[in-house]
């Protein structure tokens, strides 16, 4: 061995921003007003809370749980409870109780971090999750109160410890956080990231044909940072040293635009809804916030329409990049960015949008694959679809504590997803597998549609479902919720689709509704859907029969 084999470990890297930019801010909305403190602050702060937690007899492994929103106090715990050697699991503010009390027993977390407005979802819980030891509340002034006897202050927990705490060397293997699926289909799933995958996803963020991110940016995560550790942004960050903005409880566009104008945010991270409604605030009084300062916005979660990509470049010069993934790689698997591929320097601007639309490239490090239903490999023709694998260093091989041999594969993680690949390797993903209709024996893939239909002027979201049919076994049909004020029908939505699909693949209804049901994650919930749609729901006219 002729090199250095220093371990892999998140304490190496996320204290670097606060050494090399110390007086660089971070900055959390709050009621009536932010709150701000340093990222040598933030680090000091991190470093107290490792000793709080170690007196509070936390041991490497030991699962610390956060039920909190994107805020100073979360980001002290995702730099100190993985540098101590435990792991950060992060809960999902939205799931309902019953979730909730499965996953807190299943990853046998011993204390959990809440917001002082999130008590009452934990309240439900009380008798219910006897491995927690303590609560600790976070307070800012909101109001807040728990009947859990064993609780604490967060910053009791803190005050007056030492700055500096002797991170351990632990192997770089060694478990650092822990997410779980949203569980649309059965419990929901843990995947335990380790310092190595961690470590070796913040460098692939940072790399200028993946998020670019610089110390010179200003970062504002909308993504909450329970889902799929923020999509690894606070480390990326951290690690940099960039200036970053946490919009905390005021998850409306009006919140994100005041902070993106005051704290002149440079790029930003949420899913389509967030960009959709930030769209909807802009066009209703483009004068009333200067955003100049962005560059790029990530979109990840669900593929943005091509009409919003578009929107925001047309209107703000603003590039919208698209990434895939999931809970299961880290999260980031592809990337699609507005910039042309070395060997098609002259295509033209349209062909580059049309490449943003698609789920992107792998990631350096990363492979992926579509394979038939015997495993056989199929051809990068832009045509053909299979089941899409991906394998790399920040893959999963395994869910915790439960095992799913359907879900992985001779090294590859199976995703679910069905997709193409084309001749220059960009993946193009078709719709989820559960998500394909079946119609006379071919497949329609709703996520296309759902992009079609979003194009059309006065249609805010659109989501496309599989019902019952006596003829044809299953046929589309399509929710629609409109902006404000507008009127769309169900022939217009027929037409504009037969421009691009034939007539067997158009919906067989279109139905307007006042808002489309989401995830917890804020995908749109099928599962959801489909169960409106059977019990009448949504007094669809009868398809089956």
């Amino acid at each position: 061995m002729t090199m250095q084999n220093t371990p892999l470990l998140m304490s190496r890297i996320v204290g670097r921003g606060a050494m090399l930019d110390p007086d660089i801010e971070v900055v959390t909305m709050v009621t009536g007003g932010t709150h701000r403190q340093t990222l040598k602050e933030t680090w000091d702060r991190a470093n107290q809370l490792a000793h709080g937690l170690k007196d509070m007899g936390i041991t490497i492994g030991d699962r610390v749980a956060s039920f909190m929103w994107n805020n100073y106090r979360h980001l002290e715990l995702y730099q100190g409870v993985p540098s101590m050697g435990a792991v950060l699991h992060t809960l999902n503010i939205r799931l309902p109780p019953a979730d909730l009390e499965y996953i807190i027993n299943h990853a046998q977390d011993k204390v959990i971090f809440i917001d002082e407005d999130l008590l009452p979802l934990l309240e439900p819980l009380k008798g219910k999750i006897p491995c927690v030891e303590k609560i600790i509340i976070c307070r800012y002034g909101d109001g807040g109160e728990s009947s859990f006897e064993n609780q604490d202050d967060y910053e009791n927990l803190i005050a007056n410890r030492a700055v500096v705490y002797n991170w351990p060397e632990i192997d770089e293997t060694s478990p650092m956080g822990l997410c779980y699926t949203s569980g649309t289909t059965g419990k929901p799933k843990g995947v335990m990231y380790t310092n190595r995958s961690t470590y070796l996803h913040t460098l692939a963020l940072s790399l200028t044909d993946s998020v670019n991110l610089s110390a010179l940016d200003s970062v504002c995560d909308i993504v909450p940072m329970f889902h799929a550790m923020g999509w690894g942004l606070p480390f990326n960050a951290s690690m940099l040293g960039c200036k970053q903005v946490m919009p905390h409880r005021f998850m409306v566009p009006d919140a994100f635009l005041q902070l993106m104008q005051e704290e002149e945010v440079t790029i930003s991270a949420g899913v389509p809804t967030i960009w959709q409604g930030v769209r909807v605030a802009l066009e209703a009084d483009p004068n009333k916030y200067d955003i100049s300062k962005i560059t790029r916005l990530t979109c990840g979660g669900a593929a943005p329409p091509l009409s919003l990509i578009r929107w925001y470049w047309d209107n703000y010069s603003i590039e919208m990049i698209q990434g895939w993934g999931m809970t299961e790689t880290n999260p980031l698997g592809t990337l699609s960015r507005k910039v042309a591929k070395r060997s098609h320097l002259n295509i033209s601007e349209d062909k580059q949008f049309e490449n943003i639309a698609k789920a992107g490239l792998t990631m350096p490090g990363l492979e992926a694959e579509i394979f038939d239903e015997q495993w056989n490999p199929l051809p990068h023709d832009g045509e053909t679809i299979g089941e899409l694998c991906i394998r790399g260093p920040w893959i999963a091989s395994s869910y915790y504590n439960d095992p799913q041999p359907d879900k992985f594969h001779d090294g590859w993680l199976v995703t679910g997803d069905v997709a193409k690949i084309d001749p220059e390797q960009y993946i193009i993903i078709s719709d989820r597998s559960k998500d394909l209709i079946k119609s006379g024996g071919e497949w329609i893939s709703s996520v296309d549609l759902e992009n079609h239909i979003v194009a059309i002027e006065g249609v805010l979201q659109a989501a496309v479902v599989a019902q019952p049919h006596p003829t044809w076994g299953e046929r589309p049909v399509a929710l629609i919720v409109l902006e404000p004020g507008a009127e769309v029908s169900k022939e217009t939505v027929l037409e504009h689709c037969s421009t691009m699909f034939a007539k067997w693949q158009l919906p067989d209804d279109v139905l307007s509704v006042d808002s489309i049901p989401l995830t917890s994650t804020g995908k749109i919930d099928k599962k959801v859907i489909r169960a409106k749609l059977d019990n009448d729901g949504y007094q669809l006219p009868g398809l089956r029969g």
